[in-house]
């Protein structure tokens, strides 16, 4: 199969296991057809797929991957200030290195809503229908112990394989919502996630780990004190843990704006 008969077979499937979109057209055009795709892979329901499935859906990512290109790690330089740290603006999900950081909500399942343009949706689109099945089944251990309502807490990671994308592990995170008035709690609660995430990432023998903007978005925390907390906590961190694994973190930033606002910070 080429792409575009990958495309096709993998929609018509998802049509059969939803019949509530099996009168959507299938575009004639390649966009077309790859947000198609994406929107019913963001809808489908956590659940086991076909052995037939996944291997056209892996192979699938895998050249999706490759055509939106893939940066290595390696290849990044450390930043003047800290030969540990690294400063990178690109699309997480194309990054190659031992673990990244997924901004997630409680329900620690992925972004339900069709093409929308969290790094929690983007996440699960391109490492494919197993990460979902993966943390529900995860999520209905804890339902079992907690009670049925249980969503995960800020500050508390789930690690998973990263399945179709260039990295190894994804760990899924929430943060903390901060409200009208940015509160103690809320750094604090910052601040734990990112101690949390580099203390998985050293368990699981991670050599790097990139960061993403946690809670900068729908969640309200101010950019700059978001970003002083990364980097204070990461130093303070690495300083404190001289013989971990891990000896590349690197701050993933999307917007100009974060940019901008971590150069400051480390100093590039």
């Amino acid at each position: 199969m080429n792409q575009e008969e990958r495309r096709i077979y993998l929609i018509k499937e998802l049509q059969k296991e939803m019949p509530q979109y099996r009168e959507e057209r299938i575009p004639c055009d390649e966009k077309g057809q790859r947000d198609l795709l994406r929107a019913l892979l963001n809808v489908r329901e956590p659940m086991k797929a076909s052995e037939e499935f996944l291997k056209v859906q892996d192979e699938y990512l895998k050249e999706r991957a490759k055509e939106k290109g893939i940066t290595d790690a390696e290849d990044l330089k450390p930043v003047g200030s800290d030969p540990r740290l690294y400063l990178w603006q690109g699309d997480i999900t194309t990054l190659k290195c031992d673990m990244i950081m997924n901004a997630a909500n409680g329900g620690m399942t992925g972004c339900y809503v069709p093409l929308h343009g969290c790094e929690d949706n983007m996440v699960h689109s391109f490492a494919g229908v197993q990460l979902r099945y993966d943390t529900y089944l995860r999520m209905e251990e804890l339902r079992k112990q907690y009670g049925e309502g249980y969503e995960q807490p800020a500050g508390v990671p789930m690690v998973t394989d990263a399945y179709n994308l260039p990295a190894k592990y994804v760990l899924h995170i929430v943060g903390p919502v901060a409200g009208w008035r940015l509160t103690k709690k809320n750094r604090e609660d910052l601040e734990a996630c990112y101690k949390a995430a580099l203390d998985e990432a050293d368990e699981k023998g991670c050599v790097s780990i990139a960061f993403c903007c946690l809670s900068t978005g729908v969640f309200h925390f101010p950019q700059d004190i978001a970003a002083e907390i990364a980097v204070r906590t990461t130093k303070e961190w690495l300083d404190s843990h001289k013989g971990a694994s891990v000896k590349k973190v690197i701050f993933n930033v999307f917007k100009d704006s974060d940019l901008e606002i971590y150069r400051e910070l480390l100093g590039k």
